[in-house]
């Protein structure tokens, strides 16, 4: 775009017009430093607002498969039929007034964008889609191209993504938004999602930013999900060194799921005899495979080791996938910070957790037991009245911190086992280990008597400090319900002090 620019100030400043020739690209040296940008107007190859959903899929798919710079410049509604693949070192702008919607003329599809390498498991890099507003129009399929990825924008396996200026205001039940796993270095910027399931879902990556944006969801606005269904994400694995600044949560008339959800995860080399159910996975062989199943609490038990390279195999009746070839025994997330983040939605905020039910066992019984890292929490405004607690947490935690932040109604809950469904009562963790709380230099909004901490995991050992604290609440004290559990507190709080 920068070589356009200039080339329209040279017209300018040599009293003429430039014309852009309606080749496929357009090449352009810049004066300063010699440096070339090719860029494609997408009207070129037949994208427009005139066109059925199947000629401007087949149009801009032409484009795609050029790479550069493809810009959408005429404001209109593009229809789309099918979904679009995008790879390396391309960049979508799309100009103002300018939306695409799905229609269904030959099948309901998944993804309007995935990358050509979720396919393959081969690495793109150096993606942006820049403007995309999305119109669901009702068209949706959860997952039609890749277990697991049911993302309007699907990408896994890509490095150096951006997103910035995306919009869409009727997202479905089906399908989440923007879904990104096995990445490095994604931004997404300037983001306005509305509808019913997760506005961004993240499987495992490291060195990601969320910012600037606003979500009205019905299920979560943020997954980070480590683990998840076998028809939610298509790998599994650690999210980490990640950055989610000046967010909202708006409210909404129906509620599940979370603002953010953390979702960690562990499972066991396979062996004979074993009891699975739908979404367990295992390690054979140098690849981890996972059971499709129906969610209805059935435990299969699996005697043929599930072993071949791709796709779909059933065996002793399991319907068996083929998940990955990178092989971990656990995932979960490390090393986030949340900033600027305003709570308008009566749910529990963030939900640091296992999944434990007929959807998801997110933990098989004897696996090493993964650990979530260092959730730092900056500047968070509760705006909404509810006895919830901020922070939920179902998994072992080593340290969290809350700082700068307006908090009110009750802070943190910590369960155990004993949030298990009946039926996988005997799945225990054996060990929930130490966590440590740092409160320091918040606002306490509260009248009367907060729940700050409430620990009903059986031997959950606990560590909490406070200090330089602000109590705003008409008799405001902070209370301690230790439970079955241990804590170990050091507090400026009126009713915790000495």
């Amino acid at each position: 775009m920068k070589g356009i620019k200039l080339l329209l100030l040279w017209g300018i400043l040599a009293g003429t017009t430039p014309v852009v020739a309606k080749a496929n690209v357009k090449t352009i040296e810049t004066a300063q430093s010699g440096e070339t940008t090719g860029f494609a107007d997408a009207a070129s190859f037949g994208f427009s607002p005139g066109a059925t959903g199947m000629q401007n899929t087949a149009a801009m798919q032409k484009a795609l498969d050029q790479g550069g710079t493809i810009v959408v410049s005429q404001p209109g509604t593009y229809k789309i039929a099918k979904t679009l693949y995008i790879g390396s070192d391309t960049e979508l702008v799309f100009g103002k007034g300018v939306s695409l919607k799905k229609v269904d003329e030959e099948g309901r599809f998944s993804q309007v964008f995935i990358n050509k390498g979720a396919l393959t498991k081969k690495y793109d890099e150096r993606i942006t889609i820049e403007g995309l507003h999305i119109i669901m129009n009702n068209v949706d399929n959860c997952s039609d191209l890749v277990l697991g990825l049911r993302g309007v924008l699907g990408f896994s396996y890509v490095k150096d993504l951006k997103i910035k200026g995306f919009r869409c205001y009727d997202l479905t039940g089906c399908q989440f938004c923007i879904q990104i796993c096995r990445f490095e270095d994604v931004i997404i910027e300037d983001v306005i999602i509305k509808g019913q399931k997760d506005g961004i879902h993240f499987g495992p990556g490291k060195r990601f930013t969320i910012r600037d944006g606003v979500f009205q969801t019905f299920d979560d606005a943020i997954a980070l999900n480590g683990q998840d269904y076998s028809t939610s994400n298509p790998e599994m694995g650690w999210i980490e060194d990640g950055l989610i600044e000046n967010c909202y949560d708006l409210n909404q008339e129906k509620t599940v799921g979370y603002f953010c959800r953390m979702l960690a995860g562990a499972w066991v080399d396979w062996e004979e005899g074993m009891k699975v159910q739908q979404s367990d996975a295992v390690v054979s062989n140098g690849r981890i495979y996972r059971v499709k199943m129906p969610a209805d609490e059935t435990l299969y038990e699996s005697v043929t080791r599930p072993d071949f390279e791709s796709g779909t195999k059933v065996l002793d009746g399991i319907t068996w996938v083929m998940s990955q070839e990178i092989i971990s025994y656990t995932a979960g997330v490390r090393n986030v910070t949340f900033r600027d983040i305003q709570l308008e939605k009566p749910r529990i905020p963030f939900s640091i957790q296992f999944d434990m039910g007929r959807f998801n066992r997110s933990y098989y019984p004897g696996a090493e037991i993964p650990v979530q890292e260092n959730i730092v929490l900056d500047n968070i405004k509760v705006l909404f009245d509810k006895d919830l607690p901020v922070v939920q947490v179902t998994t072992p935690l080593n340290m969290i911190t809350i700082t700068n932040s307006r908090l009110k109604n009750r802070i943190f809950n910590f369960y155990g086992n004993e949030v298990y469904p009946d039926y996988l009562r005997a799945n225990t963790i054996s060990e929930f280990g130490k966590t440590l709380i740092n409160i320091h230099g918040c606002v306490f909004d509260q009248d009367n008597e907060m729940i700050l901490l409430k620990n009903s995991g059986k031997g959950k050992e606990i560590e909490l400090k406070t200090s330089s604290n602000i109590e705003l609440g008409e008799n405001f004290s902070a209370k301690i319900i230790e439970g079955d559990g241990k804590v170990i507190f050091e507090s400026d709080l009126t009713g915790l002090k000495d």
